[in-house]
C-alpha cells in the first residue's frame, strides 16, 4: 500500500502517527538481530518504516532484501531509500523493478552522499545529478505505481546557495511527482516550524514530516549534528556539557529533549513524527510513551497480515499451529496462488497449497543467547519443565516454538500455563476462551468497530506417553473436548477424525462471520514435522552429541507426543480440567 494513502487517512481522521527509520547492519549477525528488533518495535504499530541506502550504493542489495522481508514477515509497510550515487539509469531501473517485484510500493528518492573517499558528489556516468531527476525517472518509467518521498532540509541543503534556492529545488521535486517530504534532523523546533510555513507559502501542499533523532551518545550527537545541523540551541550544549561522559545520563536527557521537541511540533500542527531510530528501541519507545502515543493497536485480524504480496490481500484464515512462528508459515505458503475465505474447509480443493515441505526459518538468536535462555547444560526433565515455565511467566523472551514473548491475551492465563508446564505439559501455544468480547477490547479485540469476537480455549503441548494417557482418559469423560496427538514417528490418537474446526471467529456489522483461526488435521500433521524438528535443530544442537543434555532432549524428541486440544464449549467450558489443574484464577472474556 502507498504510505501517502495511509498518511492522508490519518490526517483526515486527525490521528497522530509515527514512523521509524532503520539502516542495514554491516554483519550477518547484525542483520539477524535487526529483524528481531524490528519485530519488537512493530508492537508499537508504526504507520510505516523505511530502510536506508548505503553511501555509494554500498548496501543496495541488503536494503532491498531487508525491506522485502520486513514487509512479508513483519507485516510493516516499508519505504525503500534509493540514491543516485554510483547508480546508472540501468542500475536504478533494475533496483526499482526488483522493488516492484518484491511488492514494495514506496521509495524515498535521494541524491545521496558522495561515495566513500570523495569530498563532493559527482554524477555517475549515465546517472543522475539531482534527486528531482530521479523522481522524474521513476514517474516516467513506473507511472503512479510508487509513492515517492523526498528529503527536505529545514536549514537548507549543505550544497545549496541559500534557503530560497533550496526551497525552489524542493518544490521542483514535488512538482515532478513527489508525494511527501521527510525532513533532515534538527534540534531547534522553531526552524522546522518556520520551514513548513515557507514551504506552504510557495505552494508546497504535500505532508511534511519532521525527522527526529534522539540523542544516544555525546560523541554521536556531536558527529551527526556537525554534519546536518547549522543551529543547535545553547541550552542543549549547556545540558550535555556536565554529563557528556555519562552515557546513561546522555540517553535520558535525549529522551526528555525528544519528548519536549515532539510536543512543540505536535502543538504546531505536524501530522506525524518520523523517528531516526539508529536501529535502537529504548529511546524511541520512551519518547512515544512520554507523548502518550503508544496504545494497543486495533488488530485487523488475530494474526498480523503480510503487506508484501498482493496475492495475500484476501488471506483471512490461518491454522493456529503457526501462531507463534508466523514467519515459518509465510515461508511455507509463499508459493500459494490464492487465499480465499474458507480454503481450509476443503483441503481437497485445487487451490489448497502444500504445507509439507521443510521450510524452517533460521534461529534469530545466537548459540550463546539460546544457551543463556534455555540452559547451559540441562540434565533432567525438571530442568526442561522449568525452562518452559520461565517463558510462561515472562522470564524468557522466546522458546524454539515461540519467536516472541507471550501475546497480551495469553497473559490472562499465565499462571495456569506455568502450572501446566511444571507438571510436565510443555505448552507451545494456547488461547483463553472468549464469549462475545467487544472488538474494541484491548486484550481480546480485533477487526472493525461494533463487532463481537469469540474464541474456543486451546492448548497445544508436548507430553510424555503417561501424560497423554491421562489426557485421553479425561477427554473421554468431557465430550466437548477434542484432541489430536502424534509422535515424531507418526503414531497418532484422536477423537475428532479428519476435519476443520474454527477456534476464533467474529461477528461484525454488514459482514459475514469471519473465522480467521482454525485447527485442521492436515495442517497439524504438517506442523508436527516442524515442531519436532525444533527440539533438535534449535535446542539439542547447542550441546555436544555425547553430552547428557543432548541425550535428554533427543529422548523427549523421540518419545513425547505433540497434542492439540480444543474446548468446544466457549460459553462456560473449562479446558484445565483435562489436566486436573485448578482453574479458579483464570480469566475469560464474556458478555456482562
Amino acid at each position: 500500500m502507498k504510505v501517502i494513502d495511509k498518511i492522508n487517512a490519518k490526517i483526515d481522521k486527525n490521528e497522530t502517527f509515527y514512523s521509524f527509520e532503520y539502516f542495514p547492519p554491516k554483519t550477518t549477525a547484525g542483520v539477524t538481530n535487526l529483524y528481531s528488533r524490528i519485530d519488537a518495535m512493530a508492537q508499537m504499530d508504526p504507520l510505516f518504516c523505511d530502510m536506508t541506502w548505503g553511501a555509494g550504493g554500498s548496501t543496495d542489495k541488503l536494503t532491498l532484501e531487508i525491506s522485502a522481508n520486513v514487509q512479508k514477515f513483519s507485516g510493516l509497510e516499508m519505504v525503500m531509500h534509493l540514491t543516485c550515487t554510483n547508480m546508472s539509469r540501468g542500475s536504478i531501473k533494475n533496483a526499482l523493478d526488483a522493488a516492484k517485484d518484491a511488492g514494495i510500493q514506496n521509495i524515498l528518492a535521494l541524491r545521496g552522499d558522495p561515495p566513500r573517499g570523495m569530498a563532493e558528489f559527482k554524477e555517475c556516468e549515465g546517472g543522475f545529478s539531482y534527486a528531482v531527476d530521479l523522481v522524474k525517472f521513476i514517474r516516467k518509467e513506473f507511472g503512479d505505481y510508487f509513492c515517492i518521498a523526498v528529503a527536505g532540509y529545514p536549514e537548507g541543503h549543505p550544497d545549496s546557495k541559500n534557503l530560497e534556492q533550496d526551497l525552489i529545488h524542493l518544490k521542483e521535486k514535488v512538482v515532478a511527482g513527489a508525494d511527501l517530504i521527510v525532513s533532515q534532523l534538527f534540534y531547534d523546533t522553531s526552524i522546522f516550524i518556520e520551514f513548513v510555513k515557507r514551504c506552504r507559502a510557495i505552494g508546497i501542499t504535500c505532508p511534511i514530516l519532521p525527522g527526529i533523532m534522539p540523542i544516544q551518545s555525546y560523541m554521536g550527537f556531536t558527529r551527526m549534528s556537525s554534519m546536518c545541523c547549522k543551529s543547535i540551541p545553547s541550552e542543549i550544549h549547556e545540558a550535555l556539557a556536565p554529563i557528556k561522559d555519562n552515557d546513561e545520563a546522555v540517553k535520558d536527557y535525549g529522551v526528555q529533549l525528544g519528548i519536549k521537541m515532539c510536543k512543540e511540533l505536535l502543538d504546531a500542527g505536524v501530522p506525524g513524527l518520523h523517528m531516526y531510530t539508529l536501529n535502537l528501541e529504548r529511546s524511541t519507545r520512551l519518547i512515544l510513551e512520554g507523548l502518550d502515543l503508544i496504545s494497543p493497536a486495533r488488530r485487523e485480524l488475530p494474526w498480523r497480515p503480510s503487506t508484501m504480496l498482493k496475492k495475500r490481500q484476501a488471506e483471512s484464515v490461518r491454522p493456529i499451529f503457526w501462531a507463534n512462528r508466523p514467519k515459518s508459515y509465510l515461508h511455507r505458503t509463499a508459493s500459494w496462488d490464492e487465499f480465499p475465505n474458507g480454503r481450509w474447509g476443503a483441503s481437497e480443493s485445487p487451490a489448497f497449497g502444500d504445507l509439507s515441505g521443510s521450510h524452517y526459518m533460521l534461529a534469530t538468536q545466537s548459540v550463546a543467547d539460546r544457551k543463556a535462555m534455555w540452559g547451559e547444560s540441562p540434565t533432567s526433565l525438571e530442568d526442561i519443565y522449568e525452562t518452559f515455565t520461565r517463558y510462561c511467566v515472562g522470564a524468557l523472551k522466546s522458546l524454539p516454538w515461540c519467536d516472541t514473548p507471550l501475546h497480551l491475551e495469553t497473559k490472562s492465563i499465565q499462571e495456569m500455563l506455568a502450572s501446566l508446564n511444571r507438571a510436565g505439559f510443555l505448552t507451545i501455544n494456547s488461547q483463553p476462551r472468549v464469549n462475545a468480547a467487544s472488538s474494541d477490547d484491548p486484550m481480546f479485540g480485533w477487526g472493525g468497530p461494533g463487532g463481537r469476537v469469540y474464541q474456543k480455549a486451546y492448548v497445544e503441548c508436548f507430553v510424555s506417553p503417561e501424560n497423554l494417557k491421562h489426557i485421553i482418559e479425561k477427554a473421554q469423560k468431557m465430550k466437548w473436548i477434542q484432541y489430536h496427538a502424534v509422535d515424531v514417528h507418526g503414531n497418532s490418537y484422536s477423537n475428532c477424525g479428519k476435519g476443520t474446526t474454527a477456534v476464533t471467529w467474529g461477528s461484525f456489522p454488514n459482514k459475514e462471520i469471519l473465522q480467521p483461526t482454525i485447527v485442521d488435521t492436515d495442517s497439524f500433521m504438517a506442523w508436527k514435522d516442524e515442531a519436532f524438528s525444533l527440539w533438535m535443530s534449535m535446542w539439542a544442537s547447542l550441546y555436544d552429541q555425547a553430552s547428557q543434555s543432548f541425550s535428554l532432549i533427543k529422548e523427549i524428541h523421540d518419545t513425547f507426543f505433540l497434542v492439540s486440544i480444543v474446548d468446544n464449549n466457549f460459553v462456560n467450558g473449562n479446558i484445565w480440567e483435562v489436566f486436573e489443574v485448578d482453574a479458579s484464577t483464570t480469566a475469560t472474556a464474556s458478555t456482562p
